[in-house]
């Protein structure tokens, strides 16, 4: 099995990400979601007012393979371990789709419960942390578009969290057009052509 990466239509530059300037036409709301620190999954517990779980996908040693993508999963000690997860709403509403890679003998003590939510494993236990997020693209993937059922495309990023002046773990996270339910439209058609264009 491997993990769902998005075709890139448009990416942002790295000097944008690094001074929080997300495309104009996105609205408030979605800027925040997407080049904020904080945890979606405590946004989407807070906007849809119900508990926000996960479905385990996957949790799986991947030794020293650096994947293809991201490249700052080198930055992750070795051996690795994979994981990917649904992220929904507790009527069973998918909001995310996310992968993540940890050091094998690190993923236990930061991760007690598999089935937990990691903002909620981390604020259990009052761990501090920081997202230092590295991409921010739109995309397409065939599978993504069969589990959101929707043609797509989709915005999605990855970033690194750090504690204690280390990385523990690069999270690559894809958003489900679902949420636009509770933040409003991210682009219309010809917005979605506008970043297609700056991209090529």
């Amino acid at each position: 099995m491997t993990w769902h990466r998005l075709t890139r239509t448009w990416e942002a530059l790295s000097q944008q990400i690094e001074r929080g300037e997300a495309p104009a036409e996105l609205s408030p709301a979605w800027r925040m979601l997407l080049m904020g620190d904080g945890a979606p999954t405590r946004h989407f517990q807070v906007v849809s007012g119900q508990d926000i779980q996960i479905d385990l996908i996957e949790m799986k040693p991947i030794g020293e393979a650096v994947e293809a993508f991201p490249a700052e999963m080198a930055l992750i000690p070795s051996p690795r371990l994979r994981r990917q997860i649904w992220l929904r709403t507790a009527s069973g509403e998918r909001l995310a789709y996310a992968t993540s890679w940890w050091p094998v003998q690190d993923v236990d003590r930061s991760l007690e419960n598999p089935l937990l939510p990691i903002w909620t494993s981390l604020s259990t236990k009052h761990t501090e942390f920081y997202r230092d997020l590295k991409g921010l693209y739109l995309g397409t993937n065939a599978e993504l578009i069969k589990a959101f059922d929707h043609p797509g495309p989709f915005w999605g990023r990855h970033y690194l969290m750090w504690r204690n002046g280390a990385p523990f773990t690069l999270i690559y996270e894809v958003f489900s057009p679902a949420v636009e339910k509770y933040l409003g439209p991210t682009l219309m058609p010809q917005e979605i052509r506008t970043l297609e264009a700056i991209s090529t």
